[in-house]
């Protein structure tokens, strides 16, 4: 049983949490008006009512007397006549709709005095729903406000986190650029040196020394061919082509 009510404890705790979240105030105090305003309109129904009901009684009253007047009227006119029966049963009509008028005074005194209860009712309840529709608005304006406050806040601790992050992005990018300057610079003060020709690989330099015998040999070939075309004679004490290098060298 302890742990049936410890989940029953839980799951009310959860359901609670969830209907919190998804109330809104504002949707909550406007149903609570307009439940206000419909209890405002019974009450004015109850008064049109009310007055419905007494101003049947105040007609059915002035009929009454109406009719009252009618006998008493017909009784005269008929002991003139010389019908006392008539005059009697017309007086007996007249008794009648006299008790009937006293049996209605009440009953409108009753209904005035509802009608007078109902009406105190409805100007205080009229001043409470204008008062509540007062506090509602302004509810629901602090409870806006407060909302858009906190999105705001949010937005901005989200923003501030993101800007953290593209700090550290900007510090890492200048740090590269910094060590890719570092080492342009170094590359050209080394070029400026000439340091690095002096580092180059040694196949590298035979390679350049052997291209220049090449050319040297393939100029004072050509320079021979163009003296022998021509019949020039040869130069006393010419030099001797250059020798090979050895293979290896």
């Amino acid at each position: 049983m302890g742990v049936i009510s410890r989940m029953s404890t839980v799951i009310k705790s959860k359901v609670s949490s969830l209907l919190d979240r998804a109330e809104d105030p504002r949707q909550t105090m406007d149903y609570a008006y307009q439940n206000q305003l419909e209890h405002l309109q019974d009450v004015r129904r109850g008064i049109v009512e009310v007055v419905a009901a007494r101003r049947r009684l105040e007609l059915q009253e002035a009929q009454l007397k109406q009719n009252t007047s009618q006998l008493d009227d017909q009784a005269r006119r008929a002991l003139a006549a010389g019908r006392e029966d008539l005059a009697r049963l017309a007086l007996e009509r007249k008794q009648a709709a006299l008790q009937q008028i006293q049996g209605l005074d009440p009953q409108i005194t009753d209904l005035e005095q509802q009608q007078e209860k109902l009406s105190e009712t409805e100007q205080r309840l009229t001043t409470k729903v204008e008062s509540f529709r007062t506090q509602k608005e302004v509810i629901k304006a602090q409870y806006s406000a407060a909302e858009a406050q906190v999105k705001i806040g949010e937005s901005l601790t989200g923003l501030s986190e993101e800007m953290a992050d593209v700090g550290m992005a900007v510090d890492r990018a200048q740090e590269k650029t910094q060590q890719l300057q570092a080492r342009a610079g170094a590359i050209d003060e080394l070029v400026s040196a000439g340091t690095l020709e002096e580092i180059a690989s040694p196949s590298d330099r035979v390679e350049e020394e052997l291209s220049k015998i090449t050319i040297t040999q393939n100029v004072d070939s050509e320079l021979q061919q163009m003296k022998q075309q021509l019949g020039l004679p040869k130069p006393s004490g010419q030099q001797q082509q250059p020798k090979q290098l050895k293979e290896g060298q």
